[in-house]
Order: C-alpha cells, then sequence, then structure tokens
C-alpha cells in the first residue's frame, strides 16, 4: 500500500504540465540523437545542462532521464537500416540487424527492437520502484568511513569493469580525482592546482568538461563516419512492413524476459553501463539457442535480447545514483551533476527529503516510455529520414550549440576555452583508447569522497583504522582492493600475450 501511495505522489507530480512537456522535449530529443550515428545521449545531456539551471528541480531531471532512455530506443535505428550503431549499446545490435534489413525485414527488426524496449524498460522501473527505497533505508545507517569505502569501490569498479585496459581506466580515475580538486579549499581557503589563474579559483566547470570530453570530441571523429552514412541508400519503412510473423512472437519474448534480467542486474553495477549488459544478452542467448548458427544471419532473437538488456540497465541505473549517490557510468555522473548544480545531495536521504523529485521521476519513466512507444512506431520513417542531415550542416551547429550553451553557464569565454582544451583531449584518449567515463567519475565523486574521508578522519580524531574497524566499510574496502588485484593482474597477462604474439609472429 505505501508503494501505491509513493506511486500515487509521483504520477500528481510527473503530470504536471511543465513536467509533461520536458518528458516528450527530452525523450523525442533522445530518439532523435540515439538515431543519429556519432552523437550519442552524453554530448546531448552535456550540451543541455545549461537549461537545466533555469527550470525546477523535477523538469529538469526528467529532461535528462528521457534523453538517456530516448537514446537506447533509437540507437538500434541506424544500427538496422545501415550497420551503423547510434549508441555504443546498440553496436551489438548490428550483428542480426543489418542482416535482417538486408533480407527485406528491416520493418519487422525496427517493430520488435521497439517493443523489447519498452519491455526492458518497465521491468527495469519495476526493479527500481521496489528496491530503491530499500536500499536507501539500508544506506541511511552509512557513516562516513562507510561511505568513502563505498565511493572508492565505485571508482575501482567503474575503472576495471570499462571497456578496454583496466590500467588505463585506472588512470583515468586518477585524473578525474586530480581534476576535482582544483580550485579553492573549502575548509582551508587555499587555492590548489590552479597555476595563478583566477578564473580556476572556483575549479574546473563540469559542464564544460563533459562538453569537450563528450560533444566535440565526438564530432571531431564522427566527421568521416558520416561521410560514409551519407553515401548510403534508405530503405523506405511501412508499417506494414513492421507486423512480425508468430514465429517472431514466440522466438523473441523469452529472449526478451531474459534480456531483461540481465540488463536489471548490469544496471545497479557501477562501471557495467548499457554496452555489457547487450553484449553479455547476446551472448546469452547465443548459448542457449538450439540453432547458434542462425546467429549473425538475422535471428531475431539477437535483437530482442540485446535491446532488452540496454533499456532495463538505463533504467536501473538510477538505482544507486539516487539512492546511494553513486553514479555508475558517465551520463549517470552528469545526472547525479546536475542534481548537485540544483542544490539536492543524491543519497540515501534522497527519497524521504524530496519525495516528489524522487518519485515524480520514477511515474515519468512510465510516461516517457509509453510517450515512446507513440514516438518510434508510427515515426520510424520520420527517423529514417532525419538520418539524411548533411553532416557538413549537423556538425557545425552542433559546436555553435556547445559553445552558446557553456559561455550562458557563467558568462564567461574561458570556459569555452577550457571546452576547446578538452575537446582535444577527449579526441587524444579515443585514438590512444583511453575511456572518457572513469574520469568523469573520478571528477564528480573526487571532492565528495575527499568530504567524506576529512569527516571520516575528524570523529575517528585522525585514527586511519576507523575504515577498517566498520564492518561495511571494510566489507567494501576488501572487493576494492580485490578488484586492483585483479586489474594488476589482467594488466600483467594481456602484456605477456602480446609479448608471445610478437615473438611467434
Amino acid at each position: 500500500m505505501e508503494m501505491l501511495g509513493n506511486l500515487a505522489l509521483g504520477f500528481n507530480e510527473a503530470f504536471a504540465l511543465q513536467n509533461l512537456i520536458y518528458c516528450f522535449f527530452g525523450v523525442f530529443l533522445g530518439t532523435f540523437i540515439g538515431v543519429l550515428p556519432g552523437i550519442g545521449p552524453l554530448a546531448t545531456i552535456s550540451m543541455l545542462l545549461p537549461l537545466t539551471f533555469h527550470v525546477p528541480p523535477t523538469a529538469a531531471l526528467v529532461m535528462l532521464a528521457g534523453i538517456y532512455y530516448g537514446a537506447q530506443y533509437g540507437g538500434s535505428t541506424a544500427s538496422i537500416l545501415m550497420n551503423l550503431p547510434g549508441t555504443p549499446a546498440a553496436a551489438v545490435v548490428c550483428l542480426d540487424g543489418y542482416p535482417m534489413a538486408k533480407q527485406g525485414r528491416a520493418g519487422v527488426a525496427l517493430f520488435m527492437t521497439t517493443v523489447a524496449s519498452f519491455v526492458g524498460s518497465t521491468i527495469g522501473i519495476i526493479i527500481l520502484t521496489a528496491f530503491s527505497p530499500a536500499l536507501a533505508d539500508v544506506a541511511l545507517a552509512f557513516g562516513p568511513a562507510d561511505y568513502f569505502s563505498m565511493m572508492l569501490l565505485g571508482l575501482i569498479a567503474a575503472a576495471a569493469l570499462a571497456q578496454g585496459s583496466p590500467a588505463k581506466g585506472i588512470a583515468m580515475v586518477l585524473l578525474g580525482l586530480a581534476l576535482g580538486m582544483v580550485g579553492t579549499d573549502v575548509q582551508t581557503g587555499a587555492q590548489r592546482f590552479t597555476f595563478g589563474i583566477p578564473q580556476l579559483a572556483d575549479g574546473i566547470n563540469l559542464v564544460a568538461l563533459a562538453m569537450g570530453l563528450f560533444g566535440v570530441s565526438e564530432v571531431i571523429s564522427s566527421i568521416t563516419r558520416m561521410r560514409a552514412v551519407a553515401k548510403q541508400k534508405q530503405e523506405r519503412i511501412t508499417l506494414r512492413s513492421m507486423i512480425p510473423t508468430r514465429d517472431d512472437v514466440r522466438q523473441s519474448w523469452r529472449s526478451m524476459l531474459r534480456g531483461s534480467g540481465v540488463g536489471s542486474f548490469f544496471g545497479t553495477l557501477p562501471g557495467a553501463g548499457t554496452t555489457i549488459a547487450a553484449f553479455i544478452a547476446y551472448a546469452i542467448e547465443k548459448r542457449v539457442a538450439r540453432k547458434p548458427e542462425r546467429f549473425g544471419k538475422g535471428a531475431i532473437e539477437g535483437i530482442s535480447a540485446p535491446e532488452a538488456a540496454s533499456n532495463a540497465s538505463a533504467q536501473t541505473a538510477f538505482i544507486p545514483t539516487l539512492t546511494l549517490g553513486i553514479p555508475g557510468d558517465a551520463v549517470m555522473a552528469l545526472m547525479l551533476g546536475a542534481m548537485i548544480i540544483q542544490g539536492i545531495q543524491p543519497g540515501p536521504r534522497l527519497v524521504a527529503e524530496y519525495p516528489e523529485l524522487f518519485w515524480g521521476l520514477v511515474a515519468s519513466f512510465w510516461i516517457g516510455n509509453v510517450l515512446l512507444v507513440i514516438l518510434n512506431i508510427p515515426m520510424i520513417g520520420l527517423w529514417v529520414r532525419m538520418l539524411r542531415i548533411p553532416y557538413a550542416i549537423l556538425y557545425p551547429s552542433i559546436l555553435l550549440f556547445i559553445c552558446i550553451g557553456v559561455f550562458s553557464v557563467n558568462n564567461s569565454a574561458f570556459d569555452v576555452l577550457i571546452v576547446m582544451v578538452f575537446g582535444v583531449v577527449g579526441y587524444a584518449m579515443m585514438l590512444l583508447r583511453f575511456e572518457p567515463a572513469p574520469l568523469v567519475l573520478g571528477f564528480i565523486l573526487g571532492p565528495l569522497m575527499e568530504e567524506h574521508l576529512r569527516r571520516a578522519m575528524l570523529l575517528s580524531r585522525g585514527d586511519p583504522m576507523v575504515f577498517l574497524s566498520r564492518p561495511i566499510s571494510a566489507s567494501f574496502l576488501a572487493v576494492t582492493f580485490a578488484l586492483l588485484a585483479w586489474s594488476l593482474y589482467a594488466a600483467v597477462r594481456a602484456q605477456r600475450r602480446a609479448r608471445l604474439a610478437m615473438a611467434a609472429g
């Protein structure tokens, strides 16, 4: 009964006209940028962060969340039609979606991805609704030492589970922590790492950092790919061509449920994200299939399972972000930053102190997913035509909006310069295969970790054993050291393999 009362409070907030408008705007824009390869939700949320400063917190978070899970819906359109994923999680959909398109079944593939997205999102929202308050109640028993250890685990897990080398992920976390220390120390008033530049006294602007790493760098790296997109022929999609057969439905519903379960689990883990969930769901379907040789040649389960997994993961990723203040990936880190900018401290007290915001956001997920089904099925033809926007018009416009957006935050030309610097840094990181997401997590969590570390040391009168004497903190630290050991072992093993391969060659 308590859950029903909370949902009633949430829907009352979500159905406010302003929140409905921002929800529709968010899911529409999310689907649009999901369809277009190379932009992604990170760049879009980074660009729109300045807009959220002038609207109420609930409306701002509803819009940003709509962009995030809306991009998961739209990301598979370009994957199926052109073998070009709109989002990283949609890359696995290319494996069977594009072969279906070449067989003349692109409409069925697009329809089934929309259904799978809705099923996965619905299951993810149910888990979010059921378990978030319970997790927040448990987290109320946490002290400063426990919070520090938990955040440390989140950072190390994000680095160790990130794509690519775990050692590179840890290096990015450390760089993010260093960047988060730039500015004025709140307790002593001393300036740290400002190098005599007065504009850095307040620290590096989160919006500028995010826009540069994810917006400008994506524009630079995507120009060549968009040239390839412009040369490809797009297929005409009609509503009649999207009707699936009975065999399609029979083969898909179990895979949707399995994919939703996988995505719901991995969404709650720091650093796992939608991409890992989608690939693991695909691997499971291939393992349990009676005829695994069908995969890669147009198997319907090869698109329904990963699509359900990525959307379920997108919803459950809000559980640690909202209830613990621990972002699981870079998008959740930006959501965390948006709440902090609005004066809201994410964590276990969020549900109790801001029930209208929390339950209004959860209720908006239900509304947003219904809007996405309404938008995606009848408007697939429109999304396909949007793929024809010339890159020469699209990307200069994005750069212009980035500069206007970051300048409007503090009316500072220095912030625009910061965007350009981190844009070049982000592109160099792409070329060197360094993941930017752990850097953003370190940048967001660094100041919070420092605050809890100092508080824990003050309460314990400078005794560092407080982190080992508390069972919760000691458990988190034990898992953290295990992950570190595994990361170092994996890095050494990769080097040995590379040397053996060079010797054999």
